[in-house]
């Protein structure tokens, strides 16, 4: 007797349940009281074996997930991808085919703080999105900067940990954050970013995306070309001040997530348009710079900007857990026409991703409605462990089979791939003409920004400063000297300047009066 289909569940394609009939336990049964537990009488002890105020209490204990490590502090939405270019020459991707239209996710983020920080601490944002494509899910996951801290994944844990606490007092530290950065100079770029105005944005609506990695697109021939990713607010690039970003965090600590929320609900969604830079593959062997180093940018005037398409997020989400919480997004999610290139970067990224939802939401994180790819099928050989919903019944549970389950076996060169040779290494990449550490830093600086934003860049560097101590606060003058002569003497001259000031004579209106400067300095980096 063969076993009857069960009903199909009464939840709509993004998880949503219908609510509206009699409360029920999670296993369907009617519930007697959602308010009062079963006791021995009025005032008597409670019985154990009133489940439903166990299970109730059991699922409260473990409502939240681990939060993100990075990244923990962030909210999104849904929308769509309209391709308005033709980039069929450099991909085959279908996302990216003329006329494509495509849902998506984004998640928009700050790196270091905790889920209850403030949303408006100088910060670099976060920028992932998810492509639900007609092939699978592509997830890009990027920054508002098309740059980051750290050229090689080793260095990951370590940086995102001198950006969050002390051991022993559970505090953060300018001293820890600034040893970290002068003992490793490749951060001189990202951190000139941090320390301007992109560290502060005046909404997730007012900054630009980057995928800050170098990918590799194919195209229908086999044809490879190298790509980095832009995604251009619509809205216009807007910051906030330091006065102004602290005065909100006290405020309004949610202020990024309100605002996204809002504009959303009242009809005004936000766009951004994507473009790409494209190198054909020959050039990254003698380009000036080395085109992997995730610390590096590719100038426009060597790789001009092509418009692929535009972004617009117009939907709020219906469930922040289920659908923002639970996102897993991970760069190994890719799709046909896009692959990875040598950025050791992107290729620890590519296993850390994945592993991380496996340990913070669950080895079938997969299949959550907001992680399940939009995809009419899917024959993965991935089985059983905690949490599955989603099986392949009686089929063969190996590959390959004789019993009729498809199983792939593609030899040969890999379409997306690239050659390599050499001896195994530990080593920093070859250099190319025009690497170093600071130089793209310095025409960030000189090139970039305006006397305005230096102004704003030497008070909020200055301001980072008065708890920092030796050896690492020579150091920090050190490497603003390196990347850029004039900017690391104003740095130092602010610095002594205020410290100076704080010292007019008697211990005890030294130590006020240096009190004074040191808050003075905070309130006023950036204003």
């Amino acid at each position: 007797m063969s076993t009857p289909s069960h009903p199909a569940p009464h939840a709509g394609p993004d998880g949503t349940v219908d609510v509206s009939g009699p409360s029920t336990t999670a296993s369907g049964a009617p519930v007697a009281s959602d308010r009062n537990s079963l006791s021995v009488g009025a005032n008597g002890p409670l019985l154990l074996h009133d489940h439903h105020l166990v299970d109730t209490l059991a699922h409260f204990n473990r409502e939240n997930i681990p939060e993100r490590k990075p990244h923990a502090k962030g909210s999104g939405a849904f929308g769509r991808f309209e391709v308005t270019g033709d980039v069929s020459r450099y991909t085959k991707a279908a996302v990216f085919q003329p006329g494509t239209t495509t849902r998506m996710l984004a998640r928009f983020s700050t790196v270091a703080g905790e889920l209850g920080s403030p949303d408006t601490w100088r910060d670099v944002r976060g920028f992932s999105l998810r492509f639900y494509s007609s092939e699978g899910n592509y997830d890009l996951v990027g920054n508002n900067t098309p740059v980051f801290f750290v050229r090689d994944p080793m260095k990951f844990p370590h940086f995102i940990r001198s950006q969050k606490r002390l051991p022993d007092s559970g505090l953060r530290d300018m001293t820890m954050q600034w040893d970290f950065w002068t003992a490793n100079p490749e951060s001189a770029h990202q951190v000139t970013y941090l320390m301007g105005d992109r560290g502060l944005p005046r909404t997730w609506r007012h900054m630009n995306g980057y995928g800050s990695h170098t990918y590799m697109w194919v195209d229908a021939q086999g044809e490879r070309s190298w790509v980095k990713y832009h995604f251009h607010s619509e809205q216009g690039v807007e910051a906030l001040t330091g006065e102004a970003a602290e005065r909100i965090a006290g405020s309004d600590a949610d202020f990024h997530r309100r605002d996204l929320f809002e504009a959303i609900e009242r009809g005004d969604a936000p766009r951004w348009t994507m473009s790409v830079q494209v190198m054909p593959y020959e050039d990254a062997k003698a380009y000036r710079y080395n085109p992997f180093d995730l610390t590096k940018v590719w100038p426009h005037e060597d790789y001009p900007l092509i418009e692929v398409g535009t972004m617009t997020l117009d939907e709020n989400p219906v469930n922040f857990f289920a659908q923002i919480e639970q996102a897993a997004f991970a760069p190994s999610n890719t799709v046909p026409g896009i692959g990875f290139s040598p950025d050791k970067m992107l290729l620890g990224r590519v296993f850390a991703y994945a592993d991380a939802h496996r340990a913070r939401v669950g080895v079938n994180a997969d299949q959550l409605p907001v992680n399940r790819p939009a995809v009419e099928r899917t024959n993965a050989a991935v089985f059983d462990g905690a949490m599955t919903y989603e099986h392949s019944g009686a089929a063969p549970t190996y590959l390959p089979n004789s019993y009729g389950r498809p199983h792939a076996d593609e030899t040969g060169p890999v379409a997306a791939g690239w050659e390599a040779d050499g001896e195994m290494v530990r080593s920093a990449y070859e250099l190319h003409p025009q690497d170093d550490d600071f130089g793209q830093a310095g025409l960030l600086v000189r090139e970039v920004f305006d006397d305005a934003q230096r102004e704003r860049l030497v008070a909020t560097v200055a301001g980072t400063l008065p708890d920092v101590v030796e050896p690492v606060l020579s150091r920090v003058f050190e490497y603003w000297r390196s990347v850029d002569g004039d900017i690391g003497a104003r740095i130092q001259a602010a610095y002594e300047e205020a410290k100076g000031a704080s010292l007019p004579g008697g211990d005890a209106d030294d130590a006020k009066a240096e009190q004074d400067v040191i808050k003075e300095c905070r309130t006023h980096a950036d204003a």
